[in-house]
Parts: C-alpha cells; sequence; structure tokens
C-alpha cells in the first residue's frame, strides 16, 4: 500500500460511513455526506470493509467516491 499512499493521507481517516435502513451506506468526508450506496453496490462495499483493516477502507472509501473534489472547492469567486 506504500505506493499507493505516499503522503501518508489514508492515515488521517477523512472518510467514514454509516450503514441505514435496507442496507443503504451513507459515505461521509470529514463528516459531510458524498455518497450513498443502494443494493448490491451497498453489499459489495460491506463485504469489501469487513475484510479491510483502517487504512484500507480509507483506501476503498476514497476510490468508491471518485473525483468529487476537484481542488477549486476554495476559490467560489468569479475573477
Amino acid at each position: 500500500m506504500d505506493y499507493v499512499d505516499k503522503r501518508n493521507r489514508l492515515e488521517e481517516k477523512f472518510f467514514s460511513y454509516r450503514v441505514f435502513k435496507d442496507n443503504k451506506v451513507f459515505i461521509f468526508w470529514h463528516e459531510k455526506q458524498v455518497m450513498i450506496l443502494k443494493g448490491k453496490e451497498s453489499e459489495k462495499f460491506l463485504a469489501r470493509v469487513a475484510k479491510a483493516d483502517e487504512i484500507e477502507s480509507q483506501l476503498i472509501m476514497a476510490k468508491i467516491t471518485g473525483n468529487f473534489k476537484r481542488g477549486n472547492e476554495k476559490n467560489n469567486k468569479r475573477r
């Protein structure tokens, strides 16, 4: 895993998740909801996370959420 997380960012534990009714999985980044998984996606996610340690589960959530953050959130002002 060293080759994936060269800056050790996954140790900061940005991601978390909660399981709700009907096995819906809500994924959070800094306590803000960024994704909802339902059905087979949620079952697959829960199976993968059950086998993983904390850092691996952070990587799984980072990969699932994909590119939701593009780096331009700080500059909301038009130039």
